[in-house]
């Protein structure tokens, strides 16, 4: 019984540590949207984050019209 008297004010400490750990974490932002970023990368958006000057695959529409105007006959 005289194992109580020091186990169960250890057992309070442990517990309030968990607490104030646990809700220090939630201010900060630890469980906040934990599923976005997984689904994120799944979504094939590359082409709108690359800008229109550096694509390689399709011209700029600045390109193209000058590409028009310099095959009209005079």
């Amino acid at each position: 019984m005289k194992i109580l008297l020091i186990l169960v004010p250890i057992t309070l400490l442990l517990v309030g540590l968990g607490i104030l750990l646990f809700s220090w974490a939630v201010r900060n932002g630890q469980y906040d949207d934990l599923d976005g970023p997984a689904h994120r990368i799944l979504y094939d958006d590359d082409q709108d984050m690359i800008p229109e000057e550096a694509r390689q695959d399709k011209p700029s529409t600045n390109e193209k019209s000058e590409n028009a105007n310099s095959h009209k006959p005079d």
